[in-house]
C-alpha cells in the first residue's frame, strides 16, 4: 500500500515576503562574522554593473545587508585570496555570466560547466575572432602570468566602448569558453589568468553533465529566493524554463502555494522549517539588488514596480537615473534617485509612497551619506512635493 502525498504547503502573501526578505539577508540579524564572502555565498551571485553613483553595484549589495561595512574590506573580500601564506593562493570568487556578469562562489565553478560547453558550441557571435588571436592570448598568459587587457595589447580599437580589440575579443571568449578566468579586478580592470593556474585543482573539473549543474542552480536559487515560481527561480541564474522544469523534481526544493500568486511556486524546505522572524532592514537597495532582480516578482511581493531609468532617455525618466528603491520594515516604500556633490550626499528626487517612509527614508540617506564620506544630506525634489518639507526636516536632523 503506497502512502499518500504530502499536503502541498500553504502560504500567506505576507508569509512569502518575510521569507524572501530572510533568504535574501533583509530580515534577522546579519551575519557579521561571515561578512561580504558570507553574503556572496548565501546570495549565490552579486551582480556587476559599470554604473557608480554611492558607489559601483557590487559594493552596494553587502553594504546593504550589512550596513556600513568599509568599500576598501568590500573589495578585499571579494578579490583577495586566502589564505595567506599558502601556494597556490586560494581565490574566494570567479566572474562569469550568471543573472548576468556575476562575482560568483569559486566553489560553483564546476556547476557552470554547462554553460561553458554551451558557449563552446555556440555558432554565431557579435564580434568576430580574428585569426591567431585567442592561442597569442593564451600563449601571453601561459608565459607572462595574469594580465588586464591593457597588457594584453590594449581593449580597443579606438572605437565605440564596443569595438573590442583582437586580443579583448580573444580573451573574453576565453574566459567564456572557461579557459581563462578573472578572479580579481585591478581597479574596474579584469585580470584574466588561465583557468588551470588560477581555479584550484579540486573545483576546477568540468565533468559534471548538464543535469547536474542545473539540478545544483535551481536548488541554489531557490535557497537564495526562499520561495519563487518557475520563473523566477529560473531567472536567477538565467536558465530556460524547460531546463528548470527538467531538473526541479530532483532539486529538494517543495511545491507550495501564495495567496494570490496565480502560477505554480516551489520553496526551500530549509526556508519553511521556521516561521520568518527578527529585526528587519531599512536601506536604500542597488537597482542590480537581487531581491528585485525580476520585476514580475518585485510586484507580486511588494506591489512595487521597479525600473533602471539610467538607459531612458532623461526627458523621459520619471524617479532619475540610478533610482535606489527604499526598503523598510519588510516593505518597499519609495526611491530616491542619490548623488555626491563633495561632502554632500543629494536626493535629487525622492519618490515616497507613503508620509510614513519619510523618517526611514531620512535615516537610510543619513547611514549612506556616512558610508560614502559625505558629512550631509541636500534634499532637492520630493514626489508628493508636500513632503518636502518633513523629508528634508527629517534629513536635516539625521545622524551622520
Amino acid at each position: 500500500m503506497t502512502s499518500a502525498p504530502a499536503p502541498e504547503v500553504e502560504l500567506s502573501a505576507a508569509d512569502a515576503r518575510r521569507i524572501a526578505l530572510r533568504a535574501q539577508g533583509f530580515l534577522g540579524a546579519p551575519d557579521r562574522r561571515a561578512g561580504v564572502r558570507g553574503v556572496l555565498r548565501h546570495l549565490g551571485a552579486v551582480q556587476l554593473d559599470t554604473i557608480s553613483v554611492l558607489a559601483r553595484s557590487h559594493e552596494l549589495i553587502p553594504y546593504a545587508r550589512l550596513g556600513a561595512v568599509g568599500r576598501k574590506t568590500v573589495e578585499q573580500a571579494y578579490w583577495t585570496a586566502a589564505p595567506p601564506g599558502t601556494s597556490p593562493a586560494r581565490p574566494h570568487a570567479f566572474e562569469y555570466w550568471s543573472h548576468a556578469a556575476c562575482i560568483l562562489p569559486i566553489e560553483e565553478w564546476p556547476h557552470f560547466a554547462f554553460r561553458r560547453r554551451a558557449y563552446r558550441t555556440r555558432p554565431q557571435w557579435h564580434h568576430d575572432l580574428p585569426d591567431g588571436a585567442y592561442d597569442q592570448v593564451i600563449k601571453q598568459l601561459r608565459a607572462e602570468g595574469p594580465l588586464t587587457a591593457t597588457e594584453l595589447g590594449g581593449a580597443k580599437n579606438g572605437g565605440e566602448w564596443w569595438d573590442w580589440s583582437g586580443s579583448k575579443v580573444a580573451v573574453e571568449r576565453a574566459l567564456m569558453y572557461g579557459e581563462v578566468v578573472c578572479t580579481e579586478r585591478r581597479g574596474w580592470k579584469r585580470v584574466y589568468d588561465l583557468a588551470e593556474r588560477a581555479i584550484p585543482d579540486d573545483v576546477l573539473h568540468d565533468d559534471l553533465d548538464d543535469a547536474e549543474c542545473l539540478r545544483r542552480l535551481v536548488r541554489l536559487a531557490g535557497q537564495s529566493l526562499g520561495v519563487g515560481t518557475r520563473a523566477d527561480i529560473a531567472d536567477y541564474h538565467r536558465l530556460r524554463a524547460e531546463q528548470f522544469d527538467a531538473v526541479v523534481a530532483d532539486s529538494g526544493l517543495v511545491p507550495v502555494t501564495v495567496e494570490g500568486w496565480s502560477k505554480p511556486a516551489w520553496a526551500d524546505p530549509a526556508a519553511l522549517s521556521e516561521p520568518p522572524r527578527g529585526r528587519h532592514r531599512t536601506t536604500l537597495l542597488s537597482p542590480f539588488d537581487s531581491l528585485i532582480w525580476e520585476r514580475a516578482r518585485t510586484e507580486r511581493l511588494f506591489g512595487f514596480t521597479h525600473r533602471l531609468e539610467a538607459y531612458v532617455p532623461k526627458p523621459k525618466r520619471v524617479y532619475g537615473y540610478f533610482a535606489m528603491p527604499l526598503l523598510s520594515g519588510g516593505q518597499l516604500l519609495g526611491r530616491v534617485d542619490p548623488a555626491r556633490e563633495g561632502s554632500t550626499l543629494v536626493a535629487r528626487h525622492a519618490s515616497l509612497d507613503t508620509p510614513k517612509a519619510v523618517q526611514p527614508m531620512a535615516t537610510a540617506l543619513a547611514e549612506a551619506a556616512s558610508w560614502v564620506g559625505c558629512t550631509s544630506v541636500r534634499v532637492e525634489r520630493v514626489t508628493p512635493a508636500e513632503l518636502h518639507a518633513p523629508l528634508a526636516s527629517a534629513c536635516a536632523t539625521a545622524v551622520i
